[in-house]
């Protein structure tokens, strides 16, 4: 009789190779699954026992690899020795635990990855490979395959009994901040204006690092690379990695202004998968960090997880020697961050605020000053970046959950669509997720996943006994109303934004977290859909298509909101103008860049931009520190580019030309997927472009020459 138990407190010593526990001449290292060694004092916590220490694993690393190696018997009764013998040491300790795991669990099912094996002899290379895939997975996961597995099965219980897990919960609108870019005066109900809730977050840029979320790539957007590299519109063609580059570099020179400390560097790391890792690093690469220094951008890799075939949670095989795996999700980013000492270490640089951003919404990244001021004006631990949602609309939404007996087992968190409704009609009038009469939305703010997390809150909870592996779910889509087969394989999911549970673990009701809410136009157009996808979603009446061309016409919309907002007299496009380009409605112009390098506050807008006109017809682009621009005439094309210590004033200049405008290509046109996923490109007919890099005093007047005055 296998005895579960005590193999279960083996876990994390099966990933050890019993050979080398012993052999090894340091007596303070062992070497791990993966290859690495390490000592004692550096062995990461996710080859340990849930909340247990290193120091009272000492002994048992010294004491159990005899242990160890008598625990193969399970094994060996279904591997032949032969077979046994062409495996690697990882292979066997992973094989062995998977096996002992589906023994002691009474139901053989995983008999299919281990079972039936032929000869030795027989596909050797092929029983080598899947071995060491075992041992990748089970080397990967905090507690390895076993701990996946049980986790796997329990959940596949719950969806298959329809368990609701909000059964012992009540909803309500968590505390929250509503600001409007466009609206002077405080929300009566929370207190801030726009401007306030920037200015207090310019206190605290320089304590702030960002983490992108970029595991995925494009192939729901028709592009076969990395959403990274998109470029986020035709006028400056520069790519979603750049943009938010531009925008943190633009953060830590103002931390510089703001502090007088020029050392201040805004680290930025990026979470990629196996599918973007190498592309996101040659990417960095080709562009030299895109102005970043040696070492501020940081990379961690999340692996992907085991597919599962059926409610025991059977593992999928894409071959008989190959396991099926899926991506994890976002949510790993916490645990990786965790994994790899980072937050420990930005806490003890006194760093005070995480940014988490999504990798393909370059709109958000005007939220992220007002937020942190909100954070820290409020003292959130966590503050979720928010907008209007319609009633009933396919958005999660963020709530209060108030446990019903329990008050610490209460919290704010994020809730998706498909069970607001259900948990909404369960309470209260019972009416579900409707909208409020007053303002025609749903009153629970819909969630843009974009985060601020207050570092010391993140460091405490990250060190709890979950290190960071976030609350999974699964979602399995079943064929038939007996819920016991799946359409296709299914794995366990986990997400960013449901680190509250981890909040409410650890601290309990001292977890502070609630969200800022702006306007759509302001925070949240991201590109996510195929063109084709996007022109049936428009087709169906939808006004938010998600496709590159929609989040290129909103990025322009939301500038020329900023000009009107400075006093600019120019159209601003409302959906009664949008004009239909290769399906999808976008705006006729003007086209408006207001780059991160020229402004990135409601203030610098103010007081960089005063008076001027521009037609619809124009595009302008406009990059520099020190760039002011007055009474600008434009009808055409207008680029221009300052660079450090360049003072630049732009008075009454006067611009005429054909300038830029977009062209639909034929149908079924040989072109890049970069360019199909618009399905337009830009003609960029003439431009008038202005340029200055040497450091000193300029003034242009209104027939374009630059004169330089110092």
């Amino acid at each position: 009789m296998v005895n579960f138990t005590y193999a279960a407190q083996l876990l994390p010593l099966l990933l050890l190779s019993p050979t080398s526990i012993k052999s090894s001449e340091n007596k303070n290292s062992v070497v791990l699954a993966n290859g690495f060694t390490a000592t004692h004092l550096n062995l990461r916590p996710s080859f340990l026992p849930r909340g247990g220490s290193l120091d009272n694993n000492k002994s048992a690393l010294s004491s159990s690899a005899s242990a160890v190696e008598s625990d193969v018997g399970p094994a060996m009764e279904v591997i032949s020795q032969g077979n046994w013998d062409l495996l690697s040491d990882r292979g066997k300790a992973a094989l062995s635990r998977l096996i002992l795991y589906d023994m002691s669990s009474g139901n053989d099912g995983q008999k299919h990855v281990y079972g039936e094996w032929p000869e030795a002899g027989v596909q050797d290379e092929e029983k080598c490979m899947l071995a060491e895939q075992i041992a990748d997975l089970d080397g990967s996961y905090p507690g390895g395959l076993p701990a996946y597995l049980s986790k796997a099965k329990t959940l596949l219980k719950e969806s298959a009994d329809g368990t609701n897990p909000f059964e012992e919960f009540e909803a309500s609108v968590p505390e929250g901040e509503s600001l409007s870019f466009e609206e002077p005066n405080a929300n009566p109900h929370t207190g801030m204006t726009f401007t306030e809730a920037e200015q207090a977050g310019l206190t605290g840029i320089g304590d702030t690092v960002f983490v992108l979320v970029a595991g995925g790539l494009g192939e729901r957007l028709g592009y076969s690379g990395i959403k990274l590299s998109l470029e986020t519109n035709l006028c400056t063609n520069k790519c979603y990695l750049e943009v938010y580059a531009k925008y943190i570099q633009a953060m830590q020179r103002m931390a510089h202004l703001k502090t007088g400390k020029d050392h201040i560097r805004i680290p930025l790391v990026i979470m990629t998968s196996g599918d973007t890792d190498p592309l996101t690093r040659q990417l960095l690469k080709d562009n030299n960090n895109f102005g970043f220094d040696e070492g501020q951008v940081m990379i961690v890799k999340q692996d992907k997880v085991c597919a599962l075939k059926d409610g025991n949670a059977g593992l999928s095989m894409k071959s008989k020697w190959e396991i099926e795996t899926k991506p994890h999700g976002h949510g790993d980013v916490h645990h990786l961050l965790y994994r790899e000492g980072l937050v420990d270490k930005w806490y003890n640089e006194g760093k005070k605020h995480v940014i988490f951003l999504q990798d393909t919404n370059a709109l958000v990244i005007n939220s992220v000053l007002p937020t942190l001021g909100v954070s820290i004006a409020k003292s959130f631990h966590m503050n979720s970046i928010c907008i209007p949602r319609l009633a009933g609309e396919a958005a999660g939404a963020i709530a209060r959950l108030e446990h019903k007996t329990d008050p610490e087992k209460s919290l704010v968190i994020n809730v998706e669509y498909n069970q607001l409704d259900p948990l909404l009609s369960s309470q209260g009038d019972c009416k579900g997720d409707v909208a409020d009469p007053t303002t025609g939305y749903s009153p629970y703010p819909g969630n843009a996943n974009n985060i601020v997390i207050e570092m010391g809150a993140y460091a405490k909870t990250l060190r709890g006994e979950d290190q960071g592996v976030v609350i999974e779910f699964v979602n399995p889509k079943y064929k038939d109303e007996t819920r016991t087969e799946f359409k296709k394989p299914t794995r366990l999911e986990c997400m960013m934004q449901d680190i509250p549970k981890l909040f409410q673990k650890e601290m309990g009701s001292e977890a502070n977290i609630g969200f800022t809410l702006f306007d759509r136009w302001f925070t949240f157009s991201p590109a996510k859909n195929s063109l084709e996808a996007g022109v049936e979603d428009v087709g169906k009446g939808g006004t938010a298509p998600g496709t590159m061309s929609s989040a290129e016409s909103d990025k322009y919309i939301q500038n020329q909101r900023k000009l009107k907002f400075a006093g600019v007299d120019i159209n601003v496009t409302e959906e009664k103008d949008l004009v239909p380009i290769a399906g999808i409605p976008v705006t006729p112009g003007p086209r408006v860049i207001l780059c991160p390098g020229f402004a990135i506050t409601q203030q610098e807008v103010v007081e960089k931009i005063e008076g001027g006109k521009i037609t619809d017809r124009s595009t302008l682009v406009l990059e520099g520190e020190d760039l002011k621009v007055k009474n600008l005439d434009l009808d055409g094309a207008l680029v221009i580019r300052t660079g450090h210590d360049c003072d630049v004033t732009v008075d009454g200049l006067v611009v005429r030309n054909t300038g830029y405008d977009l062209s639909e290509f034929p149908e079924g046109a040989d072109v890049p997927e970069e360019v199909a996923i618009r399905g337009y490109t830009m003609n960029k007919s003439e431009a008038m472009e202005i340029t200055i890099t040497e450091p000193g005093k300029y003034h242009i007047g209104a027939d374009g020459e630059v004169k330089k005055l110092e």
